[in-house]
C-alpha cells in the first residue's frame, strides 16, 4: 500500500506544477489586457475630447455670424493670417478651405493642418501647455474655424455659410475636423439665447 501512495504524490506534483503554470499564464495574459483596455480607452478619451473642442468652434462660428453686422461685411479673398476670435474680430472668406489648399475631393485633408487661414477660438476652460488642475491633459493646439460664403440660400430667404473647425486631443495624431452649413435668414436677430 506504501508503493501506491508513492505513486500517487509524484502525479499530484506534476498535476499541481501544470495547474500553476496555467493560472499564471492566464493571470499574465490579463494584466496584458488591461493594459491594451487602458489604452483604447485614452485614445477614446482623447478623440472625444478633440470632437468636443471641433464643435465649440464650429458653435462659436454660426453664433459669431448672428452677431451685429458681422454678415453684412460679405465674403472676402481671405490672405494667410491668423486671427484671434472676438465679437468684432472674424472673417468670411469667398473660397473654400477645399480650393484654398488644393484638394481634389470635397473634403478637408487633415496633413494641411492647422490651416494657415483661419481664426482660432479658445473655448473657456480649454487649458493649452499644461495639465490642469484636475489632472487633465493639456489641448495640443488652439481650434480653429473657417467660415466660407456660399452665396444664397437654397430658399431664397438667406445667405448660406459653409463653416469647418478643427480641434486637436493632447496630441497632434488626434484630430477631428467638423463641417456645417448654416443659413442666416434676412432679419433674424439674436436675443442672447445661445
Amino acid at each position: 500500500m506504501s508503493t501506491y501512495l508513492y505513486r500517487q504524490r509524484g502525479i499530484a506534483l506534476i498535476s499541481s506544477l501544470l495547474l500553476l503554470i496555467i493560472i499564471t499564464l492566464l493571470a499574465l495574459s490579463m494584466f496584458r489586457s488591461f493594459g491594451t483596455q487602458e489604452k483604447i480607452a485614452g485614445t477614446l478619451r482623447e478623440k472625444e475630447r478633440a470632437l468636443h473642442a471641433a464643435d465649440s468652434a464650429l458653435q462659436y462660428a454660426e453664433w459669431w455670424l448672428l452677431q451685429g453686422n458681422n454678415t453684412a461685411i460679405g465674403g472676402i479673398a481671405c490672405a494667410n493670417g491668423v486671427l484671434v476670435a472676438s465679437i468684432t474680430v472674424g472673417q468670411i472668406c469667398l473660397q473654400t478651405p477645399q480650393q484654398v489648399y488644393g484638394s481634389t475631393a470635397n473634403v478637408v485633408d487633415t496633413a494641411n493642418l492647422p490651416w494657415p487661414i483661419r481664426v482660432e477660438y479658445t473655448p473657456p476652460n480649454m487649458v493649452l501647455g499644461a495639465t490642469s488642475a484636475n489632472g487633465t491633459p493639456p489641448y495640443f493646439r488652439t481650434p480653429g474655424y473657417y467660415i466660407t460664403d456660399l452665396g444664397v440660400a437654397a430658399d431664397g430667404a438667406g445667405e448660406a455659410y459653409q463653416i469647418d473647425s478643427y480641434a486637436y486631443g493632447s496630441a497632434a495624431s488626434t484630430v477631428a475636423v467638423l463641417e456645417s452649413t448654416y443659413e442666416v435668414q434676412q432679419g433674424v436677430v439674436n436675443r442672447g439665447g445661445l
